[in-house]
């Protein structure tokens, strides 16, 4: 006997389009059951309506924000240069850009989330298991940018209200003030996004300007401040090129890759509104690797020129920003860190998890009730933590998110493209007992593949300023390529496991 779904399985109700998208035959009733609702069902074509520009846009608002500016200036925190800097940064954009293609091609076609798009590999049931590490980290990174736009609040209101704000009692190290901030910022997301995805698609369209226009008044402000650009140009590299450079660099890449691993899982959330595939497939190309390029041109600029103009590394543009007595200045850095803040973390770190914990519950968690779980868990996560210092955000905290997360798109680009030739029944995806139930709702050899594949992606990995040491020493080499091990461990592993249930179905049939 094999695992698999019972043999009499009955005609998928499903039609394919001339241009290839595929959606519920007309006529035909949607899906229902414990594994559908609302929010995870196939979007009908007539509402898969998104352009190239808003993809293009969608990817500029969230390049451009707070968490990007330090990824770059972090890059030259630790001693890299501008050029280092640009040069891993836009590396890891295209390669990243890649899976982000490949599992994006899901959503246009289908119409459906990532959580359901898991459960051609995962099964019904074992989907949750990526989903939920995928709602985690979004926790963790909405707790993030939850903090860096309180901060922004912190800042504005204290050059308004005076040094009574500023100045207020602490509580947890931080003052109570900014810990009021922080719940404020917090409360205006979780508004924003109960409205929906069409509220969000709207406010990426105008934030991407906004913010672009906010990063280059900072530019002209620092390379003001420095005398031109020549000082921000001029700061040498602690590292040259040799050994130490390129001791640095990997594990640098493997964080670059792992800040944007998160949306090279869940981009079907928004592919399933997609026009084309040319409409997914090109605005993300166009978006990404080139804002994502731009954007760290000019955070490292400035960056270095806070090196020239105050003799120290200012990696935080809220900390940077605050340095300015123009009032008015300080007035649109903040608003513009407020504005791209709120761009990518509604969009990237709400919009996801919120499928994912309706996916685990679907006759009980909706889409908003998914949103507002994700804001308390991220909380609960301690935010300030991870984004105490440059070593810890990228170090730790991406790079363990690049190796987990590259484990799981290893997995569903071998399934779709590979084994299933991009080819889904829309109806199994939501019916217990269909293909995609293996044993029980799970996929044993996804899991295992995941497991296997996490664990030397980031089993030698350091956990400071979290924890420390390393859970595994004798894994610490694999450390430094997470991602990379993570994808092609987990990949190869999936295919041999699926390969050989294959044949032992063949030898039972």
């Amino acid at each position: 006997m094999t695992d698999t779904a019972p043999s009499a399985i009955p005609p998928t109700a499903q039609v394919t389009l001339d241009d290839g998208r595929v959606e519920i035959a007309p006529g035909a009733p949607m899906p229902t059951g414990p594994y559908a609702n609302e929010d995870l069902l196939p979007v009908p074509v007539e509402r898969r309506t998104w352009t190239t520009y808003n993809f293009s846009a969608l990817w500029v608002g969230m390049a451009h924000n707070t968490a990007s500016w330090t990824l770059a200036s972090g890059l030259i925190a630790v001693g890299m240069d501008w050029k280092q800097a640009v040069f891993t940064i836009a590396l890891a954009n295209v390669i990243v850009l890649i899976p982000m293609l490949l599992t994006g091609h899901a959503g246009p076609k289908y119409g459906i989330p990532f959580p359901v798009f898991a459960r051609a590999s995962f099964g019904i049931r074992g989907a949750n298991l990526p989903a939920v590490v995928r709602a985690l980290v979004a926790c963790g990174w909405f707790g993030i940018q939850t903090w860096i736009g309180g901060e922004a609040i912190y800042f504005l209101a204290g050059k308004l209200i005076g040094n009574g704000w500023s100045d207020a009692g602490k509580i947890g190290g931080y003052a109570w003030t900014m810990w009021l901030s922080f719940v404020i910022f917090w409360v205006i997301q979780v508004a924003i996004i109960y409205r929906g995805m069409e509220t969000i698609r709207r406010f990426e369209n105008w934030a991407a300007p906004f913010v672009i226009v906010g990063a280059l008044v900072m530019l002209w402000w620092m390379s003001d401040k420095a005398g031109g650009f020549g000082p921000l140009l001029d700061q040498p590299s602690k590292l040259g090129w040799g050994g130490d450079f390129w001791k640095l660099f990997w594990p640098s890449l493997m964080g670059m890759i792992g800040f944007w691993s998160t949306l090279s899982l869940n981009i079907p959330d928004f592919t399933r509104y997609g026009k084309s595939q040319r409409a997914q497939s090109w605005g993300q190309a166009l978006g990404l690797p080139t804002t994502m390029t731009l954007f760290a041109f000019l955070s490292v600029l400035v960056t270095s020129g806070s090196q020239a103009v105050y003799g120290k590394t200012i990696w935080d543009p809220v900390q940077l920003a605050s340095q300015t007595d123009n009032v008015f200045g300080l007035l649109y850095a903040l608003v513009t860190v407020l504005v791209a803040t709120l761009s990518v973390n509604i969009a990237a770190n709400l919009v996801s998890p919120s499928f994912d914990f309706s996916n685990v519950a679907p006759r009980k968690v909706s889409f908003r009730a998914g949103a507002l779980i994700t804001a308390v868990l991220a909380v609960l996560i301690f935010p300030w933590k991870l984004y105490s210092d440059p070593q810890g955000y990228i170090f730790t905290w991406l790079g363990l998110v690049g190796g987990l997360l590259g484990t799981v798109a290893g997995i569903l680009i071998a399934d779709y493209w590979i084994l299933r030739r991009s080819r889904l029944d829309l109806v199994d995806l939501y019916r217990a007992g269909g293909r995609y139930w293996y044993a029980g709702g799970w996929n044993w050899r996804a899991v295992l593949a995941f497991v296997v594949g996490g664990v030397l992606a980031i089993g030698g990995a350091s956990f400071k300023p979290l924890v420390d040491g390393r859970p595994i020493p004798a894994l610490r080499s694999l450390a430094d390529y997470g991602w990379a091990v993570g994808l092609g461990t987990s990949m190869v592993l999936y295919l041999a496991l699926m390969l050989l249930r294959g044949r032992d179905a063949e030898r039972t049939a």
